[in-house]
């Protein structure tokens, strides 16, 4: 497994949301349906640094099924999404829609 820096998700989350972050840590969230583990890993967790609508992002990032390329993912501490947990599971339904 590659592990992703935290300068990598900094990136990403100025990619995505157009502002600058601070890490502050990490929070381990597993993820389950129906008994079976959809979802373990390491969330990590940064301030956002001048952003209009948040204070804080959750960010990640996983292999692409049949590639060696990466998906990052960075969600906003904004309702429903006030946890690293709810961070997760608004991507998984996000991913499960697409």
């Amino acid at each position: 497994m590659t592990e992703v820096s935290t300068e990598q998700l900094k990136k990403a989350i100025r990619n995505l949301h157009g502002c600058d972050s601070t890490w502050t840590g990490a929070v381990r969230v597993k993820e389950t349906f129906k008994g079976e583990t959809v979802w373990d890993g390491l969330v990590q967790v940064f301030n956002l640094i001048d952003h209009p609508k948040a204070p804080r992002c959750y960010a990640w990032s996983h292999a692409i099924d049949d590639s060696t390329k990466r998906r990052f993912v960075a969600v906003l501490h904004q309702e429903p999404v006030t946890s690293p947990a709810a961070a997760v599971r608004a991507d998984i339904i996000q991913q499960a829609r697409e």
